[in-house]
């Protein structure tokens, strides 16, 4: 496996309920190369020390010892311009869907050109909400049966790592990487909605967006600036549009 792609790959898991799964994500990890594990809100703060997941890792505490927690998913994927949640629930809104197949090749890509990636798991119950896919660049789904798509956390994490672990030592992926666009200074997710948190207030500013009746223009918006990938140039170009509107206030 190519060593320097593995530490442009984080494995992200949100909400996590039970301590077991994180072991057992974490034991996947390490099985096949990768070892940046980060929590948001997991259930039980501090699992390095939970009995259950210590048996379940099975060997892989060092990454239970060494997983981030932060309390929201934004804190964790901060300079990562592709940020990937996966997902089998099609959504009316969201960031454009992709299949596991697709995703392989653009994380290829991104890694040729020394960008990070993140690999967003949610809620064994609920799976990623609206709200968690708006930090994402692509919502994901793996090809499984279409009457029963429910996946185990950590199985669902073990199939990622393994077939990403063959895709980046397959030399075939690299012809479909050059026919990909570059991953060249996109702006990271967070900076997305941080931007379209300033034109909310700017549309409220200028009257456009009722905030008491706001209907689906928010989401409307998230859909079309997910589906650009947004440069960090344009992110400032459309900063500054906002900055205007609240000046007309």
């Amino acid at each position: 496996m190519n060593l320097q792609a593995s530490h442009l790959l984080r494995w992200i898991l949100v909400e996590t309920t039970h301590a077991g799964n994180v072991g057992s994500a974490a034991r996947a990890m390490k099985t096949m190369g990768f070892n940046d594990l980060h929590l948001i809100k997991p259930k039980t703060s501090g699992i390095h020390k939970e009995a259950e997941a210590i048996a379940l890792a099975s060997g892989a505490t060092d990454l239970l010892e060494s997983a981030v927690e932060h309390q929201s998913l934004d804190q964790a994927i901060g300079g990562y311009p592709l940020v990937l949640g996966l997902t089998s629930r099609d959504r009316e809104f969201g960031p454009p869907a992709i299949d596991w197949q697709s995703a392989l090749a653009l994380i290829y890509q991104n890694t040729q050109n020394h960008g990070k990636t993140a690999l967003v798991f949610g809620p064994e119950r609920t799976g990623l909400e609206n709200h968690h896919l708006s930090f994402c660049t692509h919502r994901v789904w793996l090809d499984a049966n279409p009457d029963y798509p429910s996946l185990n956390l950590a199985q669902a994490l073990m199939v990622c790592a393994y077939t990403l672990r063959q895709a980046l030592q397959d030399p075939n992926l690299d012809v479909i990487s050059k026919n990909q666009t570059a991953e060249m200074d996109l702006a990271d997710p967070a900076a997305v909605t941080a931007m379209l948190e300033h034109w909310r207030e700017g549309l409220e500013a200028i009257a456009y967006l009722d905030p008491a009746n706001p209907k689906k223009l928010m989401p409307r918006l998230e859909a079309l600036f997910a589906r650009s990938r947004l440069r960090k140039e344009e992110i400032d170009l459309l900063r500054g549009i906002a900055k205007q509107m609240l000046l007309r206030k």
